[in-house]
């Protein structure tokens, strides 16, 4: 439901689209130069090369810059964070010299490039302009109509109510996500607070909540006036296109199988397990435009349906041509869903703070660290 101004200012969000990292590790002397400063901030005793605990700072500011939440809140998480330190150390080793970890970065960095060029992120400053201009619209009598019948229960009272209908507005209505602690704090609650309590306390008819609803949004677009919220917002559509690409390209598709097949672990006989085929199928995910497996849950009932048709799931030992053959089986049935009922997926996050603070990941690095306790 966006006006021409709503489009306009979307026209002027920040947009991240990896442009900016892509620019920085293809100019091999700004990256060595940018690589030279990381590594010497980092490399706190000075001996050229990096230990595993001098390379936390750089495994947790990578974190940052893709989304994930601090090492230890999730055992998710953690996995990740292992999986990046493994990326420089291959698993084995106790440091890393320069060299090793210019490699490493340019590699995650060209991944995290190429991941936002995918899906690009389109930084919004929620103000309450467009929520100002949703309540004055000749469209918000009949979606207030509308959230009312969905949210109302018998003797609801407001207090319930009003709540309860903002979590059923988005960012295209002007509303920060509304289950967001910085949201709930700085902006829901105090607005409600300003409402009589013995009012909030009497059922809500429809027209009662009609009027009071807009009351509401009218104090919550003041507040957000006075304390916009930053939104990082995305957009993606699953519809097959990405696998339909691929499959298209034979060259392409044989070396994308040849790369998750070296990946997996092998028994005797160059024989390995079918239950690597899941682990196979998510490390092909980005290659072929689908979200890691866990992130939508209509593409993973996709997902879960192509396997159960190839009967991918008996654990059985197989072969080579048939570890690719199944792959390729279950990528065909994927995309044959995906082509009759594409899934559009968009998400919007609360940014806790400023975006240059979150991760100094390509920041430069000072010229002259502090030994004892890195920044990064």
């Amino acid at each position: 439901m966006q006006s021409g101004q709503q489009q306009a200012r979307r026209k002027n969000a920040q947009v991240l689209d990896g442009s900016d990292i892509r620019e920085l590790v293809e100019n091999k002397e700004a990256f060595a130069k940018f690589v030279e400063n990381k590594f010497r901030h980092l490399d706190a005793d000075g001996d050229g090369r990096l230990s595993l605990k001098e390379l936390q700072p750089a495994v947790a500011d990578i974190g940052a810059a893709i989304g994930l939440p601090a090492r230890g809140s999730s055992a998710q998480a953690d996995h990740i964070y292992s999986e990046v330190l493994n990326e420089f150390t291959h698993g084995k080793q106790d440091s890393v010299s320069k060299p090793e970890f210019q490699h490493v970065l340019s590699d995650i960095l060209l991944g995290m490039a190429a991941g936002l060029k995918r899906d690009p992120i389109m930084i919004l400053r929620v103000d309450g302009e467009d929520l100002n201009e949703f309540v004055e619209s000749a469209a918000y009598e009949a979606e207030a109509v509308a959230i009312f019948s969905q949210i109302e229960s018998g003797n609801s009272s407001l207090r319930q109510c009003l709540p309860a209908a903002l979590r059923q507005l988005t960012v295209d209505h002007g509303m920060p996500p509304a289950s967001d602690s910085l949201v709930m704090e700085k902006i829901i609650v105090p607005a409600l607070q300003e409402l009589p309590a013995d009012q909030l306390d009497q059922p809500a008819s429809q027209e009662v909540f009609f009027q009071e609803f807009k009351k509401y949004l009218g104090m919550i677009a003041r507040r957000l006036q006075e304390c916009p919220i930053i939104v990082a917002h995305t957009e993606n559509t699953f519809d097959g296109a990405g696998i339909r690409k691929i499959l298209s390209n034979k060259f392409e598709f044989d070396k994308l199988l040849d790369s998750v097949w070296g990946d997996v672990p092998k028994e005797h006989k160059d024989r390995t397990s079918k239950k690597y085929l899941r682990v196979a199928f998510d490390k092909m995910a980005a290659s072929v435009n689908l979200p890691p497996y866990g992130a939508v849950n209509q593409v993973d009932a996709m997902v879960n349906d192509a396997f159960k048709m190839a009967n991918a799931d008996d654990g059985k030992a197989v072969d080579e041509a048939e570890f690719k053959k199944l792959l390729t089986e279950i990528l065909g049935a994927v995309m044959l869903q995906l082509d009759g009922n594409a899934i559009a997926v968009s998400t919007n996050t609360v940014l806790h703070e400023p975006m240059s603070t979150s991760s100094t990941l390509l920041s430069p690095s000072p010229s002259s660290p502090t030994v004892s306790s890195p920044s990064e």
